[in-house]
C-alpha cells in the first residue's frame, strides 16, 4: 500500500533538482514491483518515491546521504515493497560509447618514434605496440645508422620482428634521418657536416625533422623519445671529462626537451609524449658512468616540468618509462648488460627476463585514452626490481626461507 502526497513531492523534486548535476542512473538488476503509479529511485543510500514523475536523469546530490531529513519534515509517507534494486552512475557520453572490455585503440593516430635503428631495442618494441593498436608509424633514425637500417628493412631482415599479434607486418610509413644532438642547421659543426657518415642526408636536425613531418603529414598525436648516448659511459663519474658529461646530458636528456619543443606545435591536443629512463637515475649502478646516471635523473625531472608546461599550453601528456635491462645492441655497448639481467632474475619480485614487448605495451597504454589522466609520471617496467631495498643474492640472506625460481 502506497500513499503519495503530490504537493510535498513537488517540493522534494525541486530540492533534488537544485542540487543536481548531469549523471544518468541506469538500473542494472531487477526492477522493483509497485502497487501504484509512484516510482522508486535509489540514489546512493537514499530511496526517493515520486508521484508519476518521469525522472530519467538525476544528479549526484551533495549532502544527501540519507533520506531521514525528508522523513523528519513529512515529505514522504509511503510504505513500499520492492525487490532488490541496484544502480550505477555514468556520464551521458559514456553510454553512447559502450564497448566490450578496455581495448587500446589508436586508430587514426600518428606516432613519431625518435631513436629506432634496429629491431631489438625498446624503440622498435614501442613502434610495434603502437602499430598493433592501430597507430600510423613514423620513425627518426640516427643519420650514421640510417642506410643500414633502411637496407635491412627493405631486404626483409626485420620481417620476423615485424609480425604483429594479428599476423600482419608492422608498416613504417616513413623514416626520417635524425640527429637529436643538433637543434637546427646553425648548430652543426663543420666537421660533422663534412663527415662521410652524414653524406647524402639532409634536413636531419630536430627543427628540420619537425618541419618535414609537418609538411608531409600535418600533425602527429604521439611522440616517443627512445635515444641516449654517453661517449664515456664506461668511465666512473670521477674520471668523466666535462665534455663527456655534457655530451651525455645533451644526447640523453636535453634532446627530449628539444624534440618536444619543436614537435608540440604540430601535436594534436590530447596527445601523448613518452621517454625512456633507467633506475640508475635514483640508485647507484656501478659501471653505468660517464654522466649517464645524471642524464637520466635530468630526464625524469624534465618530465615533470614538461608535463606541466605541455599540459597547460597544448593539452599534451608527458610521461617516462623506467625500463629494466634488455639485451639490445645499445645496452651491450655498456659492457655488463648480461650481468644486470642475471641480477634482475635473481632479485626482482618477478623472476623472469623482461621482454621488450612489455615496455612497448606500457607505452601504448600511456599513449591511449585509457591513460587520459596520467601525466608527469614515472612508470616502472622492470619486473618490480625498483621496489627491492636489498639484493636477495647476498650471502647474508642465504639462510632465509625466500621463494626462489631456478633459472
Amino acid at each position: 500500500m502506497i500513499k503519495c502526497f503530490p504537493q510535498r513531492f513537488n517540493l522534494l523534486k525541486m530540492a533534488v533538482t537544485a542540487a543536481a548535476s548531469s549523471l544518468q542512473l541506469a538500473t542494472t538488476s531487477t526492477r522493483p514491483y509497485f502497487s501504484s503509479s509512484c516510482r522508486v529511485v535509489k540514489l546512493g543510500a537514499s530511496v526517493i518515491v515520486a508521484n508519476s514523475v518521469s525522472w530519467t536523469k538525476l544528479a549526484s546530490v551533495s549532502r544527501m546521504s540519507s533520506i531521514s531529513p525528508f522523513r523528519q519534515h513529512n515529505f514522504m509517507s509511503c510504505s513500499v515493497k520492492f525487490n532488490r534494486i541496484s544502480t550505477k552512475a555514468m556520464s551521458d557520453s559514456s553510454e553512447s560509447k559502450r564497448v566490450s572490455g578496455l581495448p587500446i585503440d589508436l586508430k587514426g593516430k600518428r606516432a613519431f618514434i625518435a631513436g629506432v635503428a634496429d629491431d631489438n631495442g625498446y624503440g622498435w618494441a614501442i613502434a610495434k605496440s603502437l602499430a598493433a593498436a592501430g597507430a600510423e608509424i613514423l620513425v627518426g633514425t640516427w643519420v650514421p645508422a640510417l642506410n643500414i637500417f633502411e637496407t635491412s628493412l627493405r631486404r626483409g631482415k626485420f620481417d620476423e620482428s615485424r609480425v604483429l599479434p594479428d599476423g600482419s607486418l608492422m608498416e613504417i610509413t616513413k623514416i626520417y634521418p635524425l640527429d637529436a644532438v643538433y637543434d637546427n642547421p646553425e648548430d652543426v659543426p663543420e666537421d660533422v657536416k663534412m663527415n662521410k657518415r652524414y653524406a647524402g642526408s639532409s634536413n636531419w636536425t630536430v627543427q628540420e625533422v619537425a618541419e618535414s613531418v609537418k609538411q608531409d603529414f600535418g600533425s602527429i598525436d604521439i611522440l616517443v623519445h627512445s635515444l641516449a648516448n654517453g661517449p664515456e659511459v664506461s668511465k666512473p663519474l670521477l674520471e668523466t671529462s666535462r665534455k663527456g658529461y655534457l655530451a651525455a646530458v645533451s644526447a640523453s636528456s636535453y634532446s627530449y626537451v628539444s624534440l618536444l619543443k619543436h614537435f608540440l606545435p604540430i601535436m594534436n591536443p590530447g596527445g601523448s609524449s613518452i621517454s625512456l629512463t633507467y633506475i640508475a637515475s635514483e640508485r647507484i649502478i656501478p659501471g653505468y658512468g660517464g654522466g649517464m646516471s645524471s642524464a637520466k635523473a635530468a630526464l625524469e625531472s624534465d618530465t615533470r616540468v614538461l608535463a606541466f608546461e605541455a599540459g597547460r599550453k597544448h593539452k599534451i601528456r608527458v610521461n617516462t618509462i623506467s625500463a629494466g635491462p634488455l639485451r639490445s645492441r645499445a645496452a651491450k655497448a655498456i659492457g655488463f648488460i648480461d650481468t644486470m639481467i642475471e641480477y634482475s632474475l635473481a632479485n626482482a619480485p618477478l623472476q623472469k627476463e623482461l621482454s621488450a614487448d612489455e615496455v612497448g605495451n606500457t607505452a601504448a597504454f600511456l599513449a591511449s585514452p585509457l591513460a587520459s589522466a596520467i601525466t608527469g609520471a614515472l612508470i616502472y617496467v622492470d619486473n618490480g626490481l625498483n621496489a627491492m631495498g636489498m639484493g636477495l643474492d647476498s650471502p647474508i640472506l642465504k639462510d632465509l626461507d625466500i621463494p626462489r625460481d631456478k633459472h
